[in-house]
């Protein structure tokens, strides 16, 4: 059996929610659906959606503190990757695990701010499966705007980075200035 959470609009109306309930049997190698159950209600809904919402502004708080641990050189900043977590920076060499990334920013955590990005807007989504979650952030730091993006894991009900990508962000009528400025090395 699978099933499928599910919340239906209509136009811009919540129609209805439910959980779709599939059986399967496996017919010659082929998946096949036998019976599809459907537990429609029109109650309840609004529960579904405040979860969603309660879970986003539980990341956004999450990502808001990561990068204020930062701002005010908190080793605390790398409890936040998992131990197994990627960091990558804005240079073609900085690709780290958590530990050899805390290696590398030590220097930086001993000063009285590592450094200070702020979040300019953020989305972010959520899976089926409630343990993982992934964002895009545009961020406010002093290479000027930057872009990143990352994977979220919930281990034993507490959030954890997974991945973490940042980029600088180079408006495309500047791309052939920076091609020649890097190649000019």
């Amino acid at each position: 059996m699978v099933w499928a959470d599910y919340i239906f609009y209509y136009g811009s109306e919540l129609y209805h929610c439910g959980v779709d309930l599939f059986q399967l049997v496996n017919d010659k190698g082929k998946w096949k659906i036998t019976q599809i159950t459907d537990t429609r209600s029109k109650e309840n809904c609004g529960s579904k959606i405040t979860n969603e919402d309660s879970v986003k502004k539980e990341l956004n708080t999450f990502m808001d503190e990561w990068h204020k641990n930062a701002a005010e050189a908190d080793t605390a900043y790398f409890e936040k990757i998992s131990p197994k977590g990627i960091y990558i920076g804005t240079d073609i060499t900085e690709l780290w695990v958590r530990d050899e990334f805390f290696t590398w920013a030590r220097k930086f955590f001993e000063r009285k701010s590592a450094w200070d990005f702020k979040a300019k807007n953020r989305n972010i989504y959520l899976s089926s499966d409630p343990g993982f979650a992934w964002f895009d952030e545009v961020l406010d730091t002093w290479m000027g705007d930057c872009r990143a993006s990352g994977v979220l894991k919930k281990y034993n009900g507490v959030w954890k980075i997974e991945h973490y990508q940042l980029s600088m962000a180079v408006p495309n009528e500047k791309t052939q200035e920076v091609i020649k400025i890097i190649n000019n090395k």
